[in-house]
């Protein structure tokens, strides 16, 4: 016999015969197949859209920021400082808050950024996200998302009136005072249109000038933070925690993932509880394998006994069995990793297919905007995922194995 006993037992009790137990033992492999292809599937997608989604953050943001939660009245002190660290590539000043925009007689409320053009190329370069006008923020000139252009069906050229805390301001001066007032709003001109790819910016967000930034929020010469570039985003956490023994509070130094902490919270606690459900595909499973191997052991009684009659040892037999949970998790774990990738490569196909065939659109551009489903896979997250499965469907074989183990040759050959 050139394979031991207890893998030749097992491999035997897994060919297929014409029996409810090969069917069960099929429906198990099938089981753990098709849960490992599922969390590898859901998973890299969800990581492949984290990634996406944090490089679109990336960039369209700095990296960090330095803000008091009110006014900075000297910037460039602070420009100088971030500047000094060996890590940072550029630093700009800028306003950011929310204003009111009428145009066609309706009232938004995005999002106006106010940016020094030539500082703020070295920081965020919002030239390449232009994809209409020109990128000149000269007089009262302002640059909008391409969402919010569709939404309001805004061309280059046309004319918006922003409302912003200083004319609120001065309306509020002359009520004080008892005099009748009229809010005069400022005028600007579409010059540029820009697409970052996330809706979130592109229907929110305005950009102009500084100094009208600061206008509009009768800030003077103060701006409300620093925006900073370093040369690598990952090592963000490293110049905040240098710059911030550097400055006197209440200033303070926040990196990107601070700013969107609970976005990223919110994916990675999906990530999570999707881990969690999608295991139970495979426990389930392990349930039929576990049945399975419960019914041969009760069949198998008499083979069992005369086993450990003709000298098996209680460790032999025990071998049978878990031999037999994990090469049903081997088969299952391999067939669902063949079953992920033919998914995952074909993945746009299959919902080209769906939307042309079903008229269901599985991962709509104009919600999500990505042209394509993103997908990244992780060697340690599908190693993981292979050993949780074969780890299951192991213990899933340990209690009717240490039952086969346990039984007396006495017991199992009394009748015979």
């Amino acid at each position: 016999m050139p394979l031991p006993f207890s893998l030749f037992l097992a491999l035997r009790y897994l060919r297929p015969r014409r029996s409810f137990v090969s069917v069960i033992t099929l429906l198990s492999v099938l089981g753990v197949s098709l849960g490992v292809a599922v969390l590898v599937i859901v998973l890299s997608v969800m990581a492949g859209f984290s990634h996406e989604l944090e490089k679109k953050i990336i960039g369209f943001n700095a990296h960090l920021i330095i803000s008091n939660g009110e006014i900075l009245t000297r910037p460039q002190n602070l420009i100088d400082l971030a500047e000094k660290d060996p890590l940072v590539t550029g630093a700009a000043p800028f306003v950011s808050g929310p204003v009111m925009v009428e145009y066609a007689s309706r009232i938004t409320t995005p999002i106006l950024r106010g940016i020094n053009l030539d500082m703020e190329e070295k920081v965020i370069p919002i030239k390449k996200f232009l994809i209409a006008g020109s990128y000149d923020l000269e007089g009262e000139s302002v640059i909008v998302g391409e969402e919010w252009a569709k939404h309001s069906d805004a061309y280059l050229g046309d004319k918006v009136l922003i409302y912003a805390p200083r004319h609120f301001q001065a309306f509020r001066d002359n009520f004080q005072k008892g005099k009748q007032t009229t809010i005069l709003p400022s005028e600007f001109t579409i010059t540029g249109i820009f697409r970052t790819g996330l809706y979130e910016y592109d229907s929110s967000y305005f950009i102009t000038s500084l100094a009208n930034a600061q206008y509009l929020y009768s800030l003077g010469n103060g701006v409300h933070g620093i925006s900073i570039r370093i040369k690598n985003p990952l090592a963000a956490t490293k110049v905040k925690e240098r710059l911030n023994l550097r400055l006197l509070p209440p200033i303070e130094a926040l990196t990107w993932i601070d700013q969107n902490k609970p976005l990223f919270s919110a994916i990675a606690i999906e990530r999570i509880a999707m881990t969690f459900i999608l295991f139970f595909i495979i426990i389930v499973a392990a349930f039929g394998l576990c049945s399975t191997l419960i019914t041969i052991t009760v069949q198998k009684s008499k083979e069992i006994g005369l086993l450990k009659a003709l000298g098996a040892r209680d460790d032999q037999v025990l071998s049978i069995f878990i031999l037999h949970g994990l090469i049903v998790g081997i088969c299952g774990t391999f067939l669902g990793l063949i079953i992920a990738s033919l998914a995952l490569y074909y993945r746009n196909s299959f919902r080209d297919f769906i939307g042309r065939h079903l008229g269901i659109d599985l991962f709509s551009a104009d919600v999500y905007h990505f042209a394509k489903i993103p997908m990244e896979i992780d060697p340690l997250l599908i190693a993981g995922i292979s050993f949780g499965a074969m780890s299951i469907c192991v213990l899933a074989a340990w209690i009717p194995a240490m039952n086969a183990a346990k039984l007396t040759p006495s017991k199992a050959l009394r009748y015979e």
